[in-house]
C-alpha cells in the first residue's frame, strides 16, 4: 500500500461508533462486519466487487436504483413462502405461522442427524444452531409475551438476546450449553403461545396498538403496532431458519 496510508490492516474494532465520520481514500478489502448499523450512509466513487450483504435493506440506492424492492421480489421468486411472511390480514398471519412451524420441523429433523456437539459450533462466528433457537425463544418472549400479552418479565434463563442488549440489561448467563432437547421443550411452549395468539387474532386486532409495556427490557416501555409486533416474529423465524439451513449445510 502507498506509504501515505495509515496501516491498520488486521485490526479488530468492537463496539465502535463512527457516526458522521468522513472517510476517504480507504481500502476495506477483506473486511467482515457483524451486527452493524449502516444508516444514512453515502458511498461515492467506490469500487464494489465480491460483496456479500445479509440483512434488512431499506432505501438502498445503487447507481440511482433502489435495489431493496428488487431483492425482495427475487427472494419471493426463489421461495414463494417468503412472500407469505408479509401478510396483510389475520388469516395471512396464521397461514405464515403454520408454514414456518412446518419448515422449522424439517430443519430440526435435519439438525438431529448431526452429532449434538456440532449443534454448538459456530460457522463464521454466527450463532450456533442451538444459540439460534435460544434467540428465537428470546424474540418470542420480547414481542409476543412482553409486548402483545403484556408480561413485563417473560424471560427464561435460556433466552439469548441480541449482542448489544446483553451488557445493558440482561441478568442471565449467556455462555451456557443446554441440550437440544432442553431448548426444544421451551421452544414448543413458545410456539404454542404464538399459535394460540394467532388463532384468536382478528383483522381489527391487527389494526390496533398494544397496551404500553411495563418493566425493564426490550423493546422499551411503549405501545406498539400489533401488526408490526407480530410480523417481527414471522420475520425472525423465517430469516433465522434460513441462516440455520445455510450453516447446517456447512457443518454437514
Amino acid at each position: 500500500m502507498n506509504d501515505d496510508f495509515l496501516e491498520l490492516s488486521g485490526t479488530t474494532y468492537e463496539r465502535v461508533r463512527l457516526r458522521d465520520a468522513g472517510i476517504g481514500w480507504v481500502d476495506i478489502s477483506g473486511v467482515r462486519v457483524h451486527h452493524g448499523g449502516l444508516r444514512d450512509l453515502r458511498l461515492r466513487g467506490v469500487e464494489i466487487e465480491d460483496v456479500e450483504i445479509d440483512g434488512e435493506l431499506r432505501n438502498v440506492v445503487i447507481n440511482g436504483i433502489d435495489v431493496a424492492p428488487l431483492v425482495e421480489a427475487e427472494m419471493a421468486r426463489r421461495d414463494p413462502d417468503y412472500a407469505r411472511t408479509r401478510p396483510t390480514d389475520a388469516e395471512g398471519y396464521r397461514d405464515a405461522w403454520d408454514m414456518l412451524e412446518q419448515r422449522w420441523a424439517e430443519t430440526v429433523a435435519r439438525a438431529r442427524r448431526l452429532d449434538e456437539s456440532r449443534l454448538h459450533e459456530r460457522v463464521d462466528d454466527e450463532w450456533s444452531f442451538i444459540e439460534t433457537l435460544r434467540h428465537l425463544l428470546y424474540a418470542t418472549d420480547a414481542w409476543v409475551n412482553r409486548v402483545y400479552l403484556g408480561d413485563p418479565d417473560p424471560w427464561d434463563p435460556l433466552d439469548l438476546p441480541f449482542d448489544t442488549l446483553r451488557d445493558l440489561q440482561w441478568d442471565h448467563e449467556v455462555d451456557v450449553r443446554p441440550s437440544l432437547d432442553e431448548v426444544l421443550a421451551l421452544r414448543a411452549d413458545r410456539q404454542a403461545t404464538v399459535r394460540r395468539v394467532l388463532a384468536d387474532l382478528t383483522d381489527e386486532d391487527l389494526a390496533g396498538t398494544t397496551t404500553p409495556v411495563e418493566g425493564r427490557g426490550w423493546p422499551p416501555a411503549d405501545g406498539y403496532s400489533v401488526s408490526e409486533a407480530l410480523w417481527i416474529i414471522l420475520n425472525e423465524e423465517y430469516h433465522h431458519r434460513r441462516y440455520a439451513e445455510r450453516d447446517l449445510a456447512r457443518l454437514t
